[in-house]
């Protein structure tokens, strides 16, 4: 689903993952990895995406996350661990990097960070709280010329 002419811009939440005082790595939970996998599948046989390259956080979740992803949608650049999408990271980094890409990417990581991003792209407000995402959800952001657009969001229900 690529809008021609535009960059697409994929941010995706990891799924469930276990609390702390049980997991101290917090991996996924066997739910969070039923959640992920359909969602994985929704988007490469439904929706029809695909990615150059899969950034992570480089946490557990988001990592086991990003290899599920990676399993259906095969991004020819890989699933990479990459700085500024730890939960608390500065939403301004990826804000400047996403402009390097020419070719869809998708950003695995987690809330706050991933929801004040897509605030930022979209209208220059990190703070404002534009969208919500549940666990497993993918929003899709695209920019045509300069500006970025909210193309759709899929949340786990949805699939």
């Amino acid at each position: 689903m690529r809008l021609v002419g535009a960059m697409q811009l994929y941010l995706v939440r990891h799924g469930e993952a276990r609390a702390g005082k049980e997991d101290r790595e917090r991996r996924l939970t066997d739910a969070g990895r039923v959640q992920v996998e359909r969602a994985a599948w929704f988007a490469a046989y439904r929706l029809k995406i695909s990615v150059g390259t899969i950034f992570h956080s480089g946490k557990t979740r988001a990592r086991e996350t990003a290899e599920i992803f990676a399993r259906y949608l095969s991004p020819p650049g890989g699933v990479l661990k990459a700085e500024g999408l730890e939960p608390e990271a500065d939403p301004s980094y990826w804000a400047g990097k996403a402009l390097e890409y020419q070719e869809p990417v998708m950003l695995v990581g987690h809330l706050p960070h991933l929801a004040r991003l897509a605030s930022a792209l979209l209208c220059g407000r990190p703070s404002e709280g534009l969208v919500e995402l549940p666990g497993a959800a993918i929003l899709c952001l695209g920019r045509q010329g300069g500006a970025w657009r909210l193309r759709w969001l899929l949340t786990p229900e949805m699939t």
